[in-house]
């Protein structure tokens, strides 16, 4: 279970168009507690990524399909804390249109996003030469479009967590993804795998989550 709580790639792959769309939670990934680098200062956090597939349109009409048909996905990765700050929290907060409880803050279990649609803003920026797709915001469907009826979502929903760790579903997850976790604190608690056989991030900069 990824419990959130305060004070706690393919080549046919296609970059989603910048602008805002409707988006399906379907994966949930819990990446342990990962070392992140802030202006020098270095901490320890634990993170997940959200991952949603994108429905309908993008601006000029064209669909927001890869060239197998399946629906381009965009993902967005959190520090896993409700803490007032955090970006999960303000993301959270603006998909449900309302504030989170006391008790909720105490402890809110994310595996109920799973399968739920929201709206997504995206924008591009480039980091060393390469493009990439972010997710700026996030916000309720509007009442015209859930008048339409949702459409059928097409990727599998799953969660994984590393408590407890689940083979099978780290299985399923990309090359990237398990490379990612196997750099967790978690992972090499568990399997006592060396840190440094594991890859960078620079040697993950082209792998799409």
């Amino acid at each position: 279970m990824i419990v959130a709580k305060r004070n706690n790639a393919g080549s046919d792959f296609k970059l989603p168009p910048p602008g805002s769309f409707l988006a399906r939670l379907y994966r949930i990934i819990d990446i342990g507690t990962q070392t992140t680098e802030w202006m020098g200062k270095k901490k320890m956090q634990r993170k997940i990524i959200c991952m949603f597939e994108l429905h309908g349109e993008d601006n000029e009409g064209n669909p927001l399909t890869m060239e197998d048909g399946k629906p381009l996905v965009v993902s967005k990765r959190y520090t896993l804390s409700l803490d007032e700050k955090a970006t999960l929290l303000k993301d959270l907060v603006a998909w449900r249109g309302k504030e989170f409880t006391q008790e909720e803050l105490d402890g809110f279990s994310l595996e109920v996003l799973l399968g739920k649609f929201c709206m997504v803003s995206i924008t591009h920026s480039t980091y060393n030469d390469k493009e990439y797709a972010n997710i700026s915001s996030i916000s309720q469907v509007p009442s015209a479009l859930k008048k339409l009826g949702e459409p059928k979502g097409i990727n599998e929903a799953m969660m994984f967590s590393m408590d407890p760790f689940d083979k099978d579903k780290f299985e399923k997850l990309s090359e990237g993804l398990q490379n990612l976790i196997k750099k967790s604190a978690e992972y090499r608690n568990t399997f006592d795998t060396p840190s440094e056989s594991a890859p960078q991030e620079s040697e993950l900069d082209d792998i799409p989550f």
